[in-house]
């Protein structure tokens, strides 16, 4: 019995890979821009719909090729207005993602992979351990499904207007997909975002945020989350690797390349771990009169977990004396918490799992500093 060719999805196709594409058909470069328009900006999949194209194309398209996003498992609404989707992945694994509305904006968390390797101490997702990468379709297909499923805006526009590599994995681990779907998401053929809506949160990893400076500049947020390498060695463990002096030089190299840039930290405030007086002061020592923002973000509960949110006055104290000192620092608002899409909760269905060399499974009984917390 003869097997039929796999299909080849084109909807986690960038510009350059759609030309090459259709440069091995016999066909110009502008089919590629033609295609991009369809998908992206009007959200059609059916090949014979993309009446631009010439009838033996779409014959050939219909025959050879597919846009297929993820398929939808579920999906819970938030009182607060906050979505979050469940996406099948194969093999029994799954992904989640959360879009978050907003005054004037739309903004949607992705996921990168499933799971996690860097087995971050405070985080459901890292928890879970890590299965596999989600592919360049996988990963801008989660923007595709809210774009369709959402109403457009007031003015005409989809829903989505910003976009946070904030969800499940470590994108910067996944680079060889991630940069496809980036690229998408800021095209003027795709979704057409400005870079400073698109932003790749990373823990760390030093020279993939070195080679993202120079191949596609977003707006970059790092999860620091301590002002010391003691501690942070404790709770984000690839700081063994890159410890905080060499993550913040390469920071500020990576803002340098791009006029008017900052760079974001992101700080989950955990009560009797890192968010003391004396922490704040740290932290100014690290960003003081540097392009930095400094984003506080009140620790989501997962099962399991050993820790606990810092109370409202002890957040509120922090920022305060952050910006007493110049640092500009805003804290997070909690969303979709009664349907676990707050930040940190995300967790899908993850099996076959591996962790990370440098993450302890039981991190909090081995630090005398997050076992009390």
């Amino acid at each position: 019995m003869t097997i039929p060719a796999a299909r080849t999805n084109l909807l986690g196709m960038s510009r350059d890979m759609l030309e090459r594409y259709f440069a091995g058909r016999g066909e110009k470069p502008f089919r590629a821009r033609q295609v991009m328009q369809w998908i992206h900006q009007r959200g059609v999949t059916d090949f014979e719909a993309m009446t631009d194209l010439s009838k033996p194309l779409r014959e050939a398209l219909k025959r050879d090729a597919e846009v297929l996003p993820p398929a939808i498992q579920s999906r819970h609404d938030s009182e607060d207005g906050t979505s979050k989707w469940l996406f099948a992945t194969g093999c029994g694994q799954a992904i989640e993602t959360v879009f978050i509305p907003g005054p004037g904006r739309g903004t949607r968390c992705i996921s990168s992979q499933v799971g996690c390797a860097l087995d971050c101490a405070f985080c459901a997702t890292g928890a879970q351990g890590f299965n596999r990468n989600l592919t360049s379709a996988e990963i801008v297909g989660q923007v595709f499904v809210a774009n369709g499923e959402l109403p457009r805006r007031e003015n005409g526009d989809p829903a989505v207007t910003n976009v946070v590599f904030m969800g499940m994995g470590e994108p910067l681990a996944n680079y060889r997909n991630v940069v496809p779907a980036l690229e998408l998401l800021i095209s003027d053929y795709g979704y057409g975002l400005s870079r400073r809506r698109v932003t790749i949160s990373t823990s760390g990893i030093v020279p993939h945020i070195e080679r993202l400076g120079d191949e596609c500049n977003v707006s970059l947020a790092v999860s620091l989350h301590a002002p010391n390498d003691e501690l942070r060695d404790a709770i984000v463990p690839i700081n063994k690797l890159h410890p905080i002096a060499e993550l913040l030089d390469t920071c500020w190299r990576y803002a340098a390349k791009r006029s008017n840039r900052f760079v974001t930290f992101e700080y989950v405030m955990l009560r009797g771990v890192n968010d003391s007086i004396d922490h704040a002061d740290e932290l100014f020592g690290l960003l003081g009169d540097k392009p930095a923002k400094v984003n506080l973000i009140p620790f989501n509960p997962f099962p399991g977990t050993v820790f606990r949110r810092s109370s409202a006055d002890t957040i509120r104290h922090f920022q305060n004396r952050l910006r007493e000192r110049g640092v500009v620092a805003t804290t997070r608002r909690t969303r979709g918490g009664d349907i676990d899409a707050a930040c940190g909760q995300l967790a899908g269905e993850v099996s076959n799992r591996v962790r990370n060399r440098l993450g302890a499974k039981a991190i909090g009984s081995k630090n005398p500093k997050v076992a009390s917390a």
